[in-house]
């Protein structure tokens, strides 16, 4: 009898304990005062019309270290910002700025159309972005995308996507041609090379299921550590994840075999990030070391606003745990990040580990300033979607 009243009573606290954390988290959640829609345009327009009135235009060359077309992939990212921000703001000169660019380059990947590069073909996303706008009514738009990735697909190796950038670069491709067409060999191709990566390069993949983060590269995986003797996990390439899985669960059927194993991962990678949050807001460009070039850096945080938007937007994701994160991020960027004429600060130029572009600072131009509006107008459209 003694027994059956003391298992009561642990019951009792234990259900008491949850319901507490419930109500907590709950209440938190409640708590946080969503960002204003309207400001959250004025922000996305202020930092997109800076960038429109520098490159007015979009077919010119990007000169800096080497002479890059301006279909690249730094750019690719921002036209994926600028087709997220038309969604929710649907400006005929946005539309005009990406067919421009679209049709400057001719609607082809970058240099050559069967690049099996995923940098040379993150522009095809944007593509396959207008065609769906234009409702399917100009197939010349996918055309060359269509080509580049069947050449792909029709090879055997699976092994391209060598760092974790290449997911972000060319998952959603291969997600929204399987969408488009209904044809299931890109869903199969797409998941055929995430696998590799996942589990494979850099011997037993670029993903460690222990933190739940991805290395950059086998470079990074270990014996390589940070000062601390923490494992590498670069805040951007992370973030990179984060978008092509958000981007992969968009497109492929929930009957997809491979659907669950996407949503997992990407719920585990955002659970990773909650307890690494600093402070202010920001991510460190380190995850797992704070003072390995500690500071501000807006590509990384702006990538992890919109994964967990999309996921509170869509259901994937408990909107008690992450929506306070959301908006602390967001508030962070708004205030410390997007300058009065629109100029982003705080971005991280191109790379591949927290040293790389450093020092940061409020008025620092990074080597390429086209990707950072990218991630920031993706984190907007997500934010706008908030209710």
């Amino acid at each position: 009898m003694k027994m059956i009243v003391m298992r009561s009573a642990f019951c009792i606290l234990a259900f008491g304990l949850l319901s507490s954390c419930s109500v907590q988290k709950q209440t938190a959640a409640k708590n946080v005062d969503l960002p204003n829609k309207k400001e959250v345009l004025e922000v996305s327009r202020r930092a997109n019309q800076y960038f429109m009135n520098k490159w007015p235009d979009t077919g010119k060359e990007i000169v800096g270290k080497k002479v890059w077309p301006s279909n690249l992939w730094t750019r690719a990212v921002y036209y994926e910002g600028l087709i997220a921000l038309y969604k929710i703001d649907p400006k005929k000169e946005y539309y005009e700025y990406a067919i421009s660019w679209s049709e400057k380059h001719n609607w082809n990947m970058m240099r050559d159309t069967y690049t099996r590069n995923a940098d040379n073909q993150a522009c095809g996303q944007t593509y396959l972005d207008l065609y769906e706008l234009d409702g399917r009514k100009n197939p010349e738009r996918i055309k060359l995308v269509k080509a580049s990735i069947d050449s792909m697909i029709a090879s055997n190796k699976v092994d391209e996507w060598w760092w974790i950038d290449a997911l972000q670069m060319g998952m959603p491709i291969f997600t929204k041609l399987g969408k488009i067409t209904g044809d299931k060999k890109y869903f199969d191709k797409n998941y055929e090379m995430y696998a590799y990566t996942k589990y494979k390069h850099g011997d037993h993949g670029l993903y460690n299921p222990k933190d739940k983060l991805w290395w950059r590269d086998k470079s990074f995986v270990p014996p390589y550590k940070e000062p601390n003797g923490e494992d590498s996990y670069w805040s951007r390439g992370n973030g990179w994840v984060v978008a092509a899985l958000a981007r992969t669960l968009e497109d492929t059927p929930k009957s997809d075999p491979h659907y669950k194993e996407y949503l997992q991962d990407y719920r585990d990678l955002l659970s990773a990030l909650l307890p690494v949050q600093r402070e202010d807001g920001f991510w460190n460009v380190s995850l797992h070391d704070p003072n390995n070039f500690g500071g501000k850096e807006m590509t990384g945080t702006a990538l992890f606003v919109y994964g967990m938007a999309y996921g509170i937007n869509n259901g994937l994701i408990d909107r008690e745990s992450y929506l306070p994160a959301v908006v602390k991020a967001w508030n962070a960027i708004v205030k410390d990040s997007v300058q009065p004429n629109g100029f982003l600060g705080w971005v991280q130029g191109t790379g591949k580990e927290p040293k790389d572009g450093q020092p940061l600072a409020v008025d620092k131009e990074p080597d390429f300033e086209d990707y950072g509006l990218g991630c920031l107008l993706l984190a907007g459209s997500e934010v706008y979607k908030l209710n």
